[in-house]
């Protein structure tokens, strides 16, 4: 797998946690700290998406 199709990868996954995250907080009976872990897991998808595009800068 290329270095840019993991990348869009790693942005469909970052997309769909987005969603799943908002479908939680939209319902009445939130999982608070389902939905921390979710956000947290975004923010490691996020921080390794800029990890990879620097990378691929400077390639």
């Amino acid at each position: 797998m290329s270095l840019e199709a993991h990348i869009r990868e790693l942005e469909n996954r970052h997309q769909q946690l987005e969603d799943r995250i908002a479908d939680m907080m939209a319902h009445p009976s939130v999982d608070d700290l389902e939905i921390k872990k979710l956000k947290l897991e975004k923010l490691h998808l996020k921080e390794e998406i800029e990890r990879l595009r620097k990378q691929a800068d400077a390639a």
